[in-house]
C-alpha cells in the first residue's frame, strides 16, 4: 500500500512539473479600442425633432492591466486565456445637433480563450503566432449620465423624480489574434499581441425600469497588449 501511495505521489509530482514547464504568463498594458457602429436613436430623434437616422452611439478607448496565461500543447499549438482588470467606457451620442451628448458609462470584462498557432522559427528567440478563439463580454456597473437625465427632462420625456437607468446585454463572439513573443533569457521575455474581437450588444435606456430607447451596438474593438513574459 505504501509503495502504491509513493508511486501515486511521484506520478502527480511529475505531471505537475510537466504542466508547469508548459505554462507562461504575460503581464502588461492592454487597450480596448472600439471600432464602433450602431443603429440610430430613433426615439430620441423623434422626440427631439432630429433627422431620421442622424444619430448613433460611440464608445471610447480604455487601457487596463492585462494578464494572459499560455499553456503550450506542443511546439506549434498553445491555448491562451486573456483576462484583465475591468475596462471602463464612456458612451456618447455621435452625430446630429446633440453630437457628443454623454449617454452614460459602463464597465466590462471580456475573458477570451484563444487557440494559437506558433510558427517554427528554428532556434530563433522570435516566436510569431496567430490565433482564433471565443470571447465572452459581461457588462456591469452601467449608469446613465447627468447630461442624459437633464436632456430627457428638457424634452419632457421624464421628470426629476423618475429613475433613469442604462443597461447593456452580455455578448458572445469570435476573436482573431496575431502577435509575437521574444525570448530575453531562459525565463523572461517580451510579449505583443493584437486581437480583433466581435462584441455586439443591445443598449437600453430605461425610465422607471421601462425601456424607452433600445439601440444595437457593434463595439467590435481592436485589442492591443504589450507586456513582459515569464515562462515557468
Amino acid at each position: 500500500m505504501k509503495t502504491k501511495l509513493n508511486l501515486c505521489v511521484l506520478a502527480l509530482a511529475g505531471f505537475t512539473a510537466a504542466a508547469s514547464a508548459n505554462i507562461s504568463v504575460n503581464v502588461g498594458a492592454i487597450t480596448v479600442a472600439p471600432n464602433d457602429s450602431s443603429s440610430s436613436l430613433n426615439v430620441v430623434e423623434k422626440v427631439a425633432g432630429l433627422p431620421t437616422g442622424s444619430t448613433a452611439v460611440s464608445v471610447d478607448n480604455n487601457t487596463q492591466l492585462g494578464l494572459t496565461i499560455d499553456y503550450k500543447i506542443d511546439k506549434n499549438w498553445t491555448a491562451e486565456l486573456i483576462a484583465a482588470t475591468p475596462f471602463s467606457h464612456d458612451i456618447a451620442v455621435k452625430g446630429s445637433a446633440i453630437d457628443g451628448l454623454a449617454i452614460g458609462n459602463t464597465k466590462h470584462l471580456p475573458p477570451t480563450l484563444v487557440a494559437q498557432y506558433h510558427f517554427d522559427m528554428g532556434n530563433s528567440n522570435f516566436d510569431p503566432f496567430v490565433g482564433v478563439g471565443l470571447n465572452y463580454t459581461k457588462f456591469f456597473d452601467e449608469s446613465a449620465s447627468g447630461a442624459l437625465k437633464t436632456t430627457l427632462q428638457a424634452l419632457k420625456v421624464t421628470t426629476a423624480s423618475d429613475d433613469v437607468d442604462l443597461k447593456l446585454k452580455a455578448s458572445w463572439g469570435l476573436a482573431l489574434q496575431a502577435g509575437f513573443n521574444y525570448k530575453l533569457s531562459d525565463n523572461w521575455g517580451a510579449h505583443f499581441a493584437v486581437s480583433k474581437m466581435d462584441i455586439d450588444t443591445t443598449g437600453e435606456v430605461r425610465v422607471n425600469d421601462k425601456v424607452i430607447q433600445s439601440v444595437d451596438v457593434q463595439i467590435d474593438p481592436w485589442v492591443y497588449m504589450v507586456g513582459v513574459r515569464w515562462s515557468m
